[in-house]
Protein backbone atom coordinates (compact mmCIF):
# COMPACT_ATOMS: atom_id res chain seq x y z
CA UNK A 1 0.00 0.00 0.00
CA UNK A 2 2.89 2.11 0.96
CA UNK A 3 3.92 1.87 -2.42
CA UNK A 4 1.36 2.68 -4.16
CA UNK A 5 0.85 6.16 -1.87
CA UNK A 6 4.28 7.25 -1.54
CA UNK A 7 4.78 8.20 -5.75
CA UNK A 8 6.64 11.10 -7.30
CA UNK A 9 3.17 12.95 -6.37
CA UNK A 10 4.87 13.83 -2.83
CA UNK A 11 7.93 14.97 -4.54
CA UNK A 12 6.26 17.67 -6.58
CA UNK A 13 3.65 18.74 -4.53
CA UNK A 14 5.61 21.40 -2.50
CA UNK A 15 6.21 23.49 -5.60
CA UNK A 16 1.86 22.89 -6.34
CA UNK A 17 1.42 24.02 -2.85
CA UNK A 18 3.65 27.08 -2.62
CA UNK A 19 1.17 29.61 -4.25
CA UNK A 20 -0.95 29.37 -0.78
CA UNK A 21 1.97 29.62 1.06
CA UNK A 22 3.03 28.06 4.47
CA UNK A 23 -0.99 28.06 5.21
CA UNK A 24 -0.96 24.97 3.06
CA UNK A 25 0.76 23.30 5.78
CA UNK A 26 -2.35 24.01 8.05
CA UNK A 27 -4.84 22.45 4.82
CA UNK A 28 -1.68 19.13 5.04
CA UNK A 29 -2.75 18.58 8.61
CA UNK A 30 -6.66 18.44 8.08
CA UNK A 31 -6.30 16.63 5.12
CA UNK A 32 -3.97 14.16 6.91
CA UNK A 33 -7.03 13.95 9.76
CA UNK A 34 -9.47 13.46 7.24
CA UNK A 35 -7.37 10.40 5.31
CA UNK A 36 -7.06 8.65 8.92
CA UNK A 37 -10.78 8.57 9.28
CA UNK A 38 -11.03 7.36 5.61
CA UNK A 39 -8.00 4.87 6.10
CA UNK A 40 -10.84 3.29 9.65
CA UNK A 41 -13.50 3.03 7.29
CA UNK A 42 -11.62 1.18 4.30
CA UNK A 43 -10.13 -0.87 7.19
CA UNK A 44 -13.68 -1.67 8.52
CA UNK A 45 -15.42 -2.04 5.31
CA UNK A 46 -12.47 -4.77 4.14
CA UNK A 47 -13.36 -6.84 7.26
CA UNK A 48 -17.20 -6.75 6.71
CA UNK A 49 -17.25 -6.70 2.91
CA UNK A 50 -14.29 -9.38 1.45
CA UNK A 51 -12.40 -9.46 -1.99
CA UNK A 52 -11.08 -7.73 -4.57
CA UNK A 53 -12.38 -4.07 -5.52
CA UNK A 54 -12.43 -1.80 -2.92
CA UNK A 55 -14.65 0.96 -2.97
CA UNK A 56 -16.65 -0.74 -5.81
CA UNK A 57 -17.89 -3.91 -4.00
CA UNK A 58 -18.71 -1.37 -0.85
CA UNK A 59 -20.96 0.54 -2.96
CA UNK A 60 -22.56 -2.09 -4.90
CA UNK A 61 -23.46 -4.03 -1.74
CA UNK A 62 -24.88 -0.68 -0.01
CA UNK A 63 -26.52 0.52 -2.73
CA UNK A 64 -26.88 -1.55 -5.44
CA UNK A 65 -25.28 -1.94 -9.12
CA UNK A 66 -25.29 1.32 -10.44
CA UNK A 67 -24.21 2.63 -7.57
CA UNK A 68 -21.07 0.04 -7.28
CA UNK A 69 -20.78 0.68 -11.65
CA UNK A 70 -20.38 4.54 -10.89
CA UNK A 71 -17.50 4.24 -8.37
CA UNK A 72 -15.86 1.63 -10.65
CA UNK A 73 -15.86 3.49 -13.17
CA UNK A 74 -14.77 6.95 -11.28
CA UNK A 75 -12.08 4.77 -9.73
CA UNK A 76 -10.90 4.06 -13.04
CA UNK A 77 -10.40 7.35 -14.06
CA UNK A 78 -8.67 7.92 -10.77
CA UNK A 79 -6.45 5.52 -11.31
CA UNK A 80 -5.62 6.04 -14.95
CA UNK A 81 -5.81 10.10 -14.71
CA UNK A 82 -3.56 9.49 -11.70
CA UNK A 83 -1.06 7.69 -13.74
CA UNK A 84 -0.79 10.41 -15.76
CA UNK A 85 -0.28 12.90 -13.33
CA UNK A 86 2.66 10.79 -11.26
CA UNK A 87 4.29 10.44 -14.96
CA UNK A 88 4.52 14.20 -14.91
CA UNK A 89 6.01 14.83 -11.39
CA UNK A 90 8.30 11.70 -12.31
CA UNK A 91 9.30 13.59 -15.90
CA UNK A 92 9.96 16.72 -13.56
CA UNK A 93 12.64 14.57 -11.80
CA UNK A 94 13.88 12.82 -14.75
CA UNK A 95 14.75 16.39 -16.14
CA UNK A 96 17.19 17.16 -13.50
CA UNK A 97 19.53 15.49 -15.67
CA UNK A 98 17.95 14.89 -19.07
CA UNK A 99 16.30 17.77 -21.27
CA UNK A 100 16.90 20.52 -18.37
CA UNK A 101 15.12 23.17 -20.97
CA UNK A 102 11.49 21.37 -20.63
CA UNK A 103 11.52 20.94 -24.59
CA UNK A 104 7.71 19.45 -24.58
CA UNK A 105 8.34 17.07 -26.80
CA UNK A 106 11.00 15.19 -25.22
CA UNK A 107 9.04 15.57 -22.07
CA UNK A 108 6.52 13.84 -23.38
CA UNK A 109 8.49 11.03 -24.59
CA UNK A 110 10.35 10.80 -21.43
CA UNK A 111 6.48 10.39 -19.90
CA UNK A 112 5.69 7.69 -22.82
CA UNK A 113 8.53 5.27 -21.01
CA UNK A 114 7.67 6.19 -17.90
CA UNK A 115 4.00 4.83 -18.03
CA UNK A 116 5.12 1.84 -20.30
CA UNK A 117 7.74 0.42 -18.39
CA UNK A 118 5.34 -0.50 -15.54
CA UNK A 119 3.05 -1.91 -17.85
CA UNK A 120 5.09 -4.04 -19.06
CA UNK A 121 6.23 -4.82 -15.86
CA UNK A 122 2.57 -6.00 -14.97
CA UNK A 123 2.04 -7.63 -17.69
CA UNK A 124 5.21 -10.16 -17.22
CA UNK A 125 3.55 -11.58 -13.68
CA UNK A 126 2.56 -10.33 -10.17
CA UNK A 127 5.83 -11.88 -9.16
CA UNK A 128 7.99 -9.31 -11.05
CA UNK A 129 5.91 -6.71 -9.50
CA UNK A 130 5.97 -7.27 -6.55
CA UNK A 131 9.69 -7.89 -6.25
CA UNK A 132 10.40 -4.69 -7.94
CA UNK A 133 7.49 -2.75 -5.49
CA UNK A 134 9.52 -3.90 -2.56
CA UNK A 135 13.17 -2.53 -3.59
CA UNK A 136 11.01 1.03 -4.84
CA UNK A 137 9.74 0.98 -1.76
CA UNK A 138 12.47 0.51 0.75
CA UNK A 139 14.48 2.99 -2.00
CA UNK A 140 12.32 6.04 -1.90
CA UNK A 141 11.10 5.92 1.84
CA UNK A 142 14.97 6.49 3.05
CA UNK A 143 15.58 10.02 1.50
CA UNK A 144 12.20 10.96 2.44
CA UNK A 145 12.59 10.29 6.03
CA UNK A 146 15.70 11.98 5.81
CA UNK A 147 14.71 15.34 4.64
CA UNK A 148 11.72 14.78 7.14
CA UNK A 149 14.00 14.56 10.15
CA UNK A 150 17.70 16.02 9.21
CA UNK A 151 16.36 18.50 6.89
CA UNK A 152 14.62 20.35 9.53
CA UNK A 153 17.44 20.91 11.05
CA UNK A 154 18.52 23.72 8.08
CA UNK A 155 15.01 25.61 8.12
CA UNK A 156 14.87 29.61 7.30
CA UNK A 157 12.47 31.40 8.51
CA UNK A 158 12.62 33.85 5.61
CA UNK A 159 12.20 31.01 2.91
CA UNK A 160 8.54 30.23 4.24
CA UNK A 161 7.65 33.87 2.82
CA UNK A 162 3.49 34.89 3.61
CA UNK A 163 1.79 32.63 5.43
CA UNK A 164 -1.06 33.46 3.49
CA UNK A 165 0.15 34.07 -0.53
CA UNK A 166 -3.07 33.12 -2.50
CA UNK A 167 -4.85 36.57 -2.11
CA UNK A 168 -7.70 35.10 -0.96
CA UNK A 169 -9.09 34.25 2.42
CA UNK A 170 -7.93 31.95 4.95
CA UNK A 171 -11.00 29.31 4.54
CA UNK A 172 -10.75 29.59 0.67
CA UNK A 173 -7.04 28.92 0.86
CA UNK A 174 -7.41 26.29 3.01
CA UNK A 175 -9.98 24.39 1.00
CA UNK A 176 -8.15 24.95 -2.35
CA UNK A 177 -4.59 23.80 -0.95
CA UNK A 178 -6.66 20.40 0.96
CA UNK A 179 -7.57 19.84 -2.90
CA UNK A 180 -4.12 19.12 -3.70
CA UNK A 181 -2.61 17.84 -0.67
CA UNK A 182 -5.62 14.73 -0.65
CA UNK A 183 -3.78 13.60 -4.01
CA UNK A 184 -0.63 12.23 -1.81
CA UNK A 185 -3.04 10.44 0.23
CA UNK A 186 -4.97 8.95 -3.21
CA UNK A 187 -4.38 5.08 -2.68
CA UNK A 188 -4.56 4.12 1.11
CA UNK A 189 -7.51 2.19 -0.39
CA UNK A 190 -5.15 -0.05 -2.44
CA UNK A 191 -4.93 -3.04 0.07
CA UNK A 192 -8.74 -3.11 -0.45
CA UNK A 193 -8.53 -3.36 -3.97
CA UNK A 194 -6.64 -5.97 -4.46
CA UNK A 195 -7.31 -7.50 -0.95
CA UNK A 196 -8.01 -10.77 -3.04
CA UNK A 197 -4.36 -11.10 -3.65
CA UNK A 198 -3.13 -10.35 -0.20
CA UNK A 199 -2.83 -12.88 2.34
CA UNK A 200 -5.16 -12.96 5.33
CA UNK A 201 -6.80 -9.85 4.19
CA UNK A 202 -9.25 -9.10 6.73
CA UNK A 203 -6.32 -9.06 9.51
CA UNK A 204 -3.45 -7.56 7.11
CA UNK A 205 -5.79 -5.38 4.40
CA UNK A 206 -6.85 -3.46 7.46
CA UNK A 207 -3.66 -2.81 9.45
CA UNK A 208 -1.88 -2.08 6.00
CA UNK A 209 -4.15 1.03 5.26
CA UNK A 210 -4.16 2.62 8.79
CA UNK A 211 -0.81 1.94 9.65
CA UNK A 212 0.79 2.80 6.20
CA UNK A 213 -1.46 6.05 6.45
CA UNK A 214 0.10 7.46 10.03
CA UNK A 215 3.52 6.31 8.27
CA UNK A 216 3.18 8.91 5.00
CA UNK A 217 1.61 11.28 7.04
CA UNK A 218 4.44 11.87 9.10
CA UNK A 219 7.01 11.96 5.94
CA UNK A 220 4.93 14.19 3.50
CA UNK A 221 4.44 16.87 6.28
CA UNK A 222 7.76 17.21 7.90
CA UNK A 223 9.04 16.85 4.70
CA UNK A 224 7.09 19.40 2.76
CA UNK A 225 8.29 21.74 6.02
CA UNK A 226 11.76 20.92 5.27
CA UNK A 227 11.38 22.20 1.27
CA UNK A 228 9.26 25.08 2.83
CA UNK A 229 12.05 25.91 5.22
CA UNK A 230 14.96 25.72 2.53
CA UNK A 231 13.90 26.98 -0.48
CA UNK A 232 12.18 30.66 -0.99
CA UNK A 233 8.40 31.06 -1.77
CA UNK A 234 9.65 32.53 -5.44
CA UNK A 235 12.13 29.57 -6.24
CA UNK A 236 9.64 27.42 -5.15
CA UNK A 237 6.89 27.86 -7.23
CA UNK A 238 9.25 28.07 -10.88
CA UNK A 239 10.79 24.20 -9.44
CA UNK A 240 10.06 20.87 -10.97
CA UNK A 241 12.10 18.86 -8.31
CA UNK A 242 11.29 21.18 -4.99
CA UNK A 243 12.91 18.12 -3.32
CA UNK A 244 15.85 18.46 -5.04
CA UNK A 245 16.22 22.04 -4.97
CA UNK A 246 16.04 21.68 -1.10
CA UNK A 247 18.81 19.08 -0.99
CA UNK A 248 21.10 21.54 -2.66
CA UNK A 249 20.13 24.14 -0.50
CA UNK A 250 21.12 22.06 2.73
CA UNK A 251 24.29 20.38 1.42
CA UNK A 252 25.43 22.98 -1.89
CA UNK A 253 26.19 22.03 -4.99
CA UNK A 254 24.33 19.53 -6.53
CA UNK A 255 25.19 15.97 -5.93
CA UNK A 256 22.58 15.71 -3.09
CA UNK A 257 20.06 17.09 -5.16
CA UNK A 258 20.86 14.62 -7.92
CA UNK A 259 20.65 11.90 -5.35
CA UNK A 260 17.27 12.81 -4.01
CA UNK A 261 16.20 13.14 -7.97
CA UNK A 262 16.98 9.71 -8.33
CA UNK A 263 15.12 8.56 -5.43
CA UNK A 264 12.39 10.21 -6.80
CA UNK A 265 12.84 9.00 -9.78
CA UNK A 266 12.98 5.03 -8.22
CA UNK A 267 9.65 6.22 -6.41
CA UNK A 268 7.52 7.35 -9.00
CA UNK A 269 8.19 3.76 -10.84
CA UNK A 270 7.56 2.14 -8.22
CA UNK A 271 4.12 4.30 -7.52
CA UNK A 272 2.99 3.36 -11.43
CA UNK A 273 3.72 -0.70 -11.11
CA UNK A 274 1.30 -0.48 -8.17
CA UNK A 275 -1.06 1.85 -10.05
CA UNK A 276 -0.81 -0.04 -13.25
CA UNK A 277 -1.70 -3.23 -11.05
CA UNK A 278 -5.06 -1.45 -9.54
CA UNK A 279 -6.10 -0.22 -13.00
CA UNK A 280 -6.54 -3.12 -14.01
CA UNK A 281 -7.78 -4.65 -10.58
CA UNK A 282 -10.75 -2.37 -9.89
CA UNK A 283 -12.43 -2.67 -13.70
CA UNK A 284 -11.67 -6.62 -13.32
CA UNK A 285 -13.57 -7.06 -10.06
CA UNK A 286 -16.79 -4.94 -11.55
CA UNK A 287 -16.63 -6.90 -15.20
CA UNK A 288 -16.68 -10.29 -13.13
CA UNK A 289 -19.83 -8.87 -11.73
CA UNK A 290 -21.06 -8.07 -15.42
CA UNK A 291 -21.00 -4.34 -14.16
CA UNK A 292 -18.17 -3.43 -16.90
CA UNK A 293 -16.77 -4.24 -20.63
CA UNK A 294 -16.01 -8.26 -20.29
CA UNK A 295 -13.21 -7.65 -21.89
CA UNK A 296 -11.87 -6.54 -18.78
CA UNK A 297 -12.75 -9.61 -17.00
CA UNK A 298 -10.42 -11.56 -19.05
CA UNK A 299 -6.91 -12.73 -17.92
CA UNK A 300 -3.39 -14.24 -18.93
CA UNK A 301 -1.79 -16.20 -16.09
CA UNK A 302 -3.78 -14.03 -13.57
CA UNK A 303 -3.08 -10.89 -14.91
CA UNK A 304 -5.78 -8.42 -16.62
CA UNK A 305 -4.10 -7.49 -19.84
CA UNK A 306 -6.53 -5.59 -21.26
CA UNK A 307 -7.02 -3.32 -18.17
CA UNK A 308 -3.69 -2.37 -18.18
CA UNK A 309 -3.16 -2.14 -21.77
CA UNK A 310 -5.87 0.29 -22.55
CA UNK A 311 -5.36 2.24 -19.14
CA UNK A 312 -2.21 3.09 -19.86
CA UNK A 313 -2.93 4.34 -23.42
CA UNK A 314 -5.29 6.38 -21.92
CA UNK A 315 -3.01 7.51 -19.41
CA UNK A 316 -0.53 8.49 -22.24
CA UNK A 317 -2.91 10.08 -24.46
CA UNK A 318 -3.94 12.35 -21.32
CA UNK A 319 -0.65 12.98 -20.56
CA UNK A 320 0.31 14.29 -24.55
CA UNK A 321 -2.91 16.67 -23.88
CA UNK A 322 -2.14 17.75 -21.12
CA UNK A 323 1.46 19.04 -22.12
CA UNK A 324 0.02 20.53 -24.99
CA UNK A 325 -3.31 22.18 -23.44
CA UNK A 326 -2.36 22.92 -19.90
CA UNK A 327 0.07 25.26 -18.11
CA UNK A 328 0.06 24.29 -14.82
CA UNK A 329 -0.29 20.37 -15.96
CA UNK A 330 0.51 18.75 -12.45
CA UNK A 331 -1.73 20.73 -10.54
CA UNK A 332 -4.58 20.42 -13.36
CA UNK A 333 -3.79 16.51 -13.27
CA UNK A 334 -4.02 16.09 -9.90
CA UNK A 335 -7.13 17.51 -9.20
CA UNK A 336 -9.42 15.82 -11.91
CA UNK A 337 -7.89 12.64 -9.92
CA UNK A 338 -8.70 14.23 -6.67
CA UNK A 339 -12.11 15.12 -7.73
CA UNK A 340 -12.97 11.14 -9.45
CA UNK A 341 -11.23 9.33 -6.20
CA UNK A 342 -13.10 11.60 -3.78
CA UNK A 343 -16.69 10.46 -5.53
CA UNK A 344 -16.03 6.49 -4.18
CA UNK A 345 -14.74 7.76 -1.37
CA UNK A 346 -18.17 9.30 -0.54
CA UNK A 347 -19.68 6.59 -1.25
CA UNK A 348 -17.25 4.28 0.85
CA UNK A 349 -17.87 6.56 3.88
CA UNK A 350 -21.79 6.71 3.08
CA UNK A 351 -21.66 2.72 2.78
CA UNK A 352 -20.29 2.53 6.01
CA UNK A 353 -22.58 5.05 8.02
CA UNK A 354 -25.28 3.64 6.46
CA UNK A 355 -24.46 0.27 7.72
CA UNK A 356 -23.66 1.27 10.82
CA UNK A 357 -26.90 3.30 11.31
CA UNK A 358 -29.10 0.53 9.90
CA UNK A 359 -26.95 -3.63 10.79
CA UNK A 360 -24.80 -1.57 13.47
CA UNK A 361 -26.93 -1.42 16.24
CA UNK A 362 -26.55 -5.15 17.53
CA UNK A 363 -22.64 -3.84 18.50
CA UNK A 364 -22.05 -2.01 22.05
CA UNK A 365 -23.17 1.71 21.68
CA UNK A 366 -19.59 3.18 22.62
CA UNK A 367 -18.51 1.35 19.92
CA UNK A 368 -21.48 2.39 17.70
CA UNK A 369 -21.03 5.97 18.83
CA UNK A 370 -17.06 5.50 17.62
CA UNK A 371 -17.88 3.94 14.38
CA UNK A 372 -20.15 6.12 13.23
CA UNK A 373 -18.32 9.78 14.16
CA UNK A 374 -15.66 8.35 12.11
CA UNK A 375 -17.50 7.66 8.80
CA UNK A 376 -19.27 10.99 9.12
CA UNK A 377 -15.76 12.73 9.40
CA UNK A 378 -14.73 10.63 6.34
CA UNK A 379 -17.84 11.90 4.62
CA UNK A 380 -17.70 15.53 5.62
CA UNK A 381 -13.94 15.59 4.66
CA UNK A 382 -14.62 14.34 1.30
CA UNK A 383 -17.35 16.76 0.58
CA UNK A 384 -14.77 19.25 1.33
CA UNK A 385 -12.41 17.80 -0.51
CA UNK A 386 -14.88 18.28 -3.38
CA UNK A 387 -15.44 21.70 -3.01
CA UNK A 388 -11.80 22.71 -2.76
CA UNK A 389 -10.78 21.38 -6.11
CA UNK A 390 -12.68 24.37 -8.49
CA UNK A 391 -14.69 24.54 -11.00
CA UNK A 392 -12.90 23.41 -13.63
CA UNK A 393 -11.62 20.18 -11.88
CA UNK A 394 -15.20 19.56 -10.77
CA UNK A 395 -16.64 20.18 -14.48
CA UNK A 396 -13.95 17.74 -16.07
CA UNK A 397 -14.41 15.47 -13.04
CA UNK A 398 -18.75 15.44 -13.20
CA UNK A 399 -18.38 15.18 -17.54
CA UNK A 400 -16.35 12.01 -17.07
CA UNK A 401 -18.51 10.22 -14.60
CA UNK A 402 -21.54 10.63 -16.58
CA UNK A 403 -19.51 9.44 -19.54
CA UNK A 404 -20.08 6.41 -18.14
CA UNK A 405 -23.87 6.41 -18.23
CA UNK A 406 -23.56 5.23 -21.90
CA UNK A 407 -21.80 2.30 -20.93
CA UNK A 408 -23.56 1.08 -18.17
CA UNK A 409 -27.06 1.21 -20.10
CA UNK A 410 -24.91 -0.87 -23.15
CA UNK A 411 -23.86 -3.52 -20.59
CA UNK A 412 -27.90 -3.73 -19.13
CA UNK A 413 -29.51 -3.83 -22.74
CA UNK A 414 -26.95 -6.53 -23.50
CA UNK A 415 -28.17 -8.59 -20.38
CA UNK A 416 -31.81 -8.27 -21.27
CA UNK A 417 -32.31 -6.17 -18.31
CA UNK A 418 -34.50 -3.15 -16.57
CA UNK A 419 -33.73 -2.10 -13.15
CA UNK A 420 -31.99 -3.76 -10.53
CA UNK A 421 -30.69 -7.09 -10.65
CA UNK A 422 -31.89 -9.12 -7.39
CA UNK A 423 -29.62 -8.69 -4.16
CA UNK A 424 -29.49 -10.78 -1.61
CA UNK A 425 -29.67 -8.43 1.88
CA UNK A 426 -28.00 -9.22 5.38
CA UNK A 427 -31.60 -10.74 6.46
CA UNK A 428 -31.46 -13.81 3.80
CA UNK A 429 -34.46 -12.51 2.15
CA UNK A 430 -33.59 -11.50 -1.90
CA UNK A 431 -34.86 -7.89 -2.75
CA UNK A 432 -35.88 -7.53 -6.44
CA UNK A 433 -36.25 -4.13 -7.90
CA UNK A 434 -38.02 -3.98 -10.97
CA UNK A 435 -39.85 -0.41 -12.36
CA UNK A 436 -39.24 1.00 -9.13
CA UNK A 437 -41.33 -1.30 -7.25
CA UNK A 438 -39.76 -3.69 -4.38
CA UNK A 439 -41.13 -6.81 -4.25
CA UNK A 440 -39.94 -9.19 -1.32
CA UNK A 441 -40.05 -12.75 -1.49
CA UNK A 442 -38.28 -16.38 -0.15
CA UNK A 443 -35.08 -17.41 -2.14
Amino acid sequence: MVGSVIGTGVFALPSALAPFGPISLVAFVLVTIGALALAFTFGALSKRVPGSGGPYVYARDAFGDFAGFLNAWSYWITAWAGNAAIVVAWVGYVEVFWNTGHAKVWSIAIAMVGLWIPAVINLSGVRNMAITQNVTTVLKFVPLLFMATVGLLFIKAHNFGSFNASGTSFGAAISAAAAIALFSYIGIETASVAAGRVRDPKRNVARATVLGTIGCAVVYILGTLTVFGTVSNAALRKSTAPFTDSADAIFGGHWAGQAVAVAAIVSGLGALIGWTLIVGEMPMAAAKDRLFPSAFARTRRGIPVFGIVSSTLLASVLTAVSYTRFDKVFTTLVLLSVVTAVIPYLFSAGAQLYWLLTRGRRTQWPHLVRDCAVSAVALAFSFWSLSGSGYQAVYYGLFCLLLGLPVYIWLKVGRGEYGETPVVPADGKAVAFTSGISERHPQ
